[in-house]
């Protein structure tokens, strides 16, 4: 099984727990797919995502939308105790907004 336009976000990653590769959909984050190699575990995780999507359409049920397709405001808010924000901005000296872009641009 398979979708047509598979456009969704994918990694692979080692499971020291597991003993084992596991594939994760970052538009499915309930779901998993555990392998041997990371290249099964990469086609199971395709393959229960579009069972899953199948399974969205047959209920009528929204169907994630693709991050690489999503548009992005580039804004994102985080609320702190007054407090801690007038800590935090006398510490930094510039705006908590400025502080935070600047150390996101460096990650």
């Amino acid at each position: 099984m398979s979708l047509k336009n598979d456009h969704y976000t994918y990694r692979v990653i080692w499971s020291e727990e597991d003993q084992e590769h596991v594939a994760l959909c970052a538009e499915f984050p309930s779901l998993s797919w555990l392998s041997t190699t990371p290249e099964k575990a990469l086609k199971g995780m395709r393959g229960i995502v579009a069972s899953s999507v199948e399974d969205l359409i047959q209920n009528n049920e929204p169907i994630p939308e693709s991050l690489s397709e999503k548009n992005f405001s580039g804004k994102f808010m985080v609320r702190i105790p007054p407090v801690n924000h007038r800590e935090l901005a006398a510490e930094a000296g510039i705006s908590i907004n400025r502080l935070v872009s600047s150390l996101l641009s460096k990650a």
